[in-house]
């Protein structure tokens, strides 16, 4: 068995994907997109092996992990792509919102190729490949075994990340011998809210696991909801604007369940809540289907009254007209809208109209990267700029660091745990160097296990 790191290798976080080629069979471990940059876009541009392949198994439906299934499409792919069915539904619109901002920035860049008397350029892939690959998805249960390829056995666990998230074991006969290798996919923290705590297996010849936050945990979840809660009564008592650059997909939701908690202890009367994001409104819809995949917490929680019964002040801004009105809104109201970066979309309009004002909070609640408008007001930056203009920042900027959907060290080296006594070999992805190396030495020390920590377009042989 041959399994190639196509993805999410040599110290890169994004485009997780992994080629596994046995005697009578290939088969992709996720297809995710490269993020950041124009050696990202390079490296979305490079061929895949389409070309006989029998399947794709998806572990969830971020973008990292699922954004170059078109390309497949577009190269002929008409194979089976595997999941979970909340995996599926979250996949769908996430890559269909990626082919419309393939499209979208094309045209826009092309605009201005064509003033200058330059050939125009083509999207990475279109809305119509998209749609092609949706057509393929096909869904399956958690913890059974599935035949996905010949002589391939494949089965999901939990992985406790998104909505649908699963680690993957393959079951491979490849020339009479059985081999067994996992993929960790993307795991959450124990005990957050809402989803179930991942499932780990027991048995692999081989794991991969993933190492972002592979050198350190997170804050405990409970003292960053305190803290959300503090910001959110300080804001209220001042009359202002809360302005929450969101990830449409569990970021937000579990920011509106925080909200209907809150509003449910009478900590603060009920005020305006503007989830300004129509991906996040699809998303939360897709939510609603899937009770069970909630933890029991959260059932528990929702039998006793809906959170909607909670979140009577929440008003959903699916078009532009509706964003632009939460400009005449006064305070204290908050506004949840997209992207989680600063880097583009609506929150863009909401900081340009609010950070010069010293009443606005501003609560970062996930990752911001390097260069990101997002990044600059973490770094307590006092004059940004925003669509070209000059801003002043005299908002209060608040980081909460214990809203990740990844699991910190301790909780990987958990994970592992449960199948560190049957010696598989380990190999870590899906980290930058310095994660990965740290992750690496504390399963060295504990497991007496030593990790490979592989290349991009590396080729390890089981």
């Amino acid at each position: 068995m041959k399994i190639t790191i196509l993805g999410a290798g040599g110290g890169e976080v994004t485009g997780s994907c992994y080629l596994v080629q046995t005697k009578s069979a290939r088969v992709l471990v996720d297809c995710g997109m490269f993020q950041g940059g124009k050696r990202a876009d390079t490296l979305n541009r490079a061929a895949l092996p389409a070309k006989g392949l029998d399947a794709v198994l998806i572990t969830h439906g971020h973008l990292d992990h699922t954004g170059r299934l078109p390309l497949l499409a577009k190269a002929g792919f008409t194979g089976s792509i595997f999941a979970t069915p909340a995996t599926i539904e979250m996949a769908a619109l996430i890559v269909r919102d990626s082919a419309h901002i393939q499209t979208q920035d094309v045209q826009r860049v092309n605009r201005k190729r064509e003033r200058a008397g330059e050939p125009a350029l083509e999207p990475l892939y279109t809305p119509a490949q998209a749609e092609t690959i949706i057509g393929f998805f096909k869904p399956v249960p958690y913890s059974q075994p599935v035949t996905v390829a010949p002589g391939i056995q494949a089965v999901w666990h939990e992985a406790g990340h998104m909505l649908g998230s699963a680690s993957i074991q393959l079951i491979a006969d490849d020339g009479g011998k059985k081999k067994c290798v996992v993929f960790s996919g993307d795991l959450g923290p124990k005990n957050a809210p809402i989803l179930k705590d991942y499932d780990p297996f027991q048995r692999a010849d081989m794991v991969f696991l993933e190492s972002t936050y592979g050198d350190r945990d997170h804050q405990p979840l409970a003292d960053t909801i305190n803290e959300f809660t503090d910001i959110v009564k300080t804001a209220v008592a001042a009359r202002g604007k809360i302005l929450v650059p969101t990830f449409a997909v569990t970021r937000a939701q579990l920011l509106m369940l925080l909200l209907s908690r809150i509003f449910r202890k009478k900590l603060v009367r009920p005020f305006p809540i503007f989830l300004d994001s129509p991906m996040a409104i699809a998303a939360t819809e897709i939510y609603r289907h899937h009770h069970e995949l909630f933890d029991d917490e959260t059932l528990k929680y929702l039998a006793q009254k809906p959170a909607s019964g909670d979140l009577t002040t929440l008003k959903l801004c699916p078009t532009a007209v509706d964003s632009k009105k939460i400009n005449d809104e006064l305070g204290p109201c908050l506004v949840m809208a997209g992207a989680g970066m600063c880097n583009a979309g609506r929150i863009l309009h909401h900081l340009k109209a609010n950070l010069w004002k010293p009443e606005t909070h501003v609560v970062i609640v996930g990752y911001q990267g390097d260069g990101s408008l997002g990044r600059q007001l973490v770094d307590g930056k006092k004059l940004v700029s925003i669509f070209g203009e000059k801003i002043a920042v005299k908002a209060q900027v608040n980081t909460l660091g214990g809203f990740s959907a990844h699991a910190g060290q301790t909780e990987l080296l958990g994970w592992f745990s449960a199948i560190a006594p049957a010696r598989p070999r380990v190999v870590l992805t899906h980290g930058e160097n310095e994660p990965r190396e740290m992750l690496a030495q504390k399963i060295q020390q504990q497991y007496k296990l030593k990790p490979q920590l592989p290349e991009l377009n590396e080729t390890i042989e089981l």
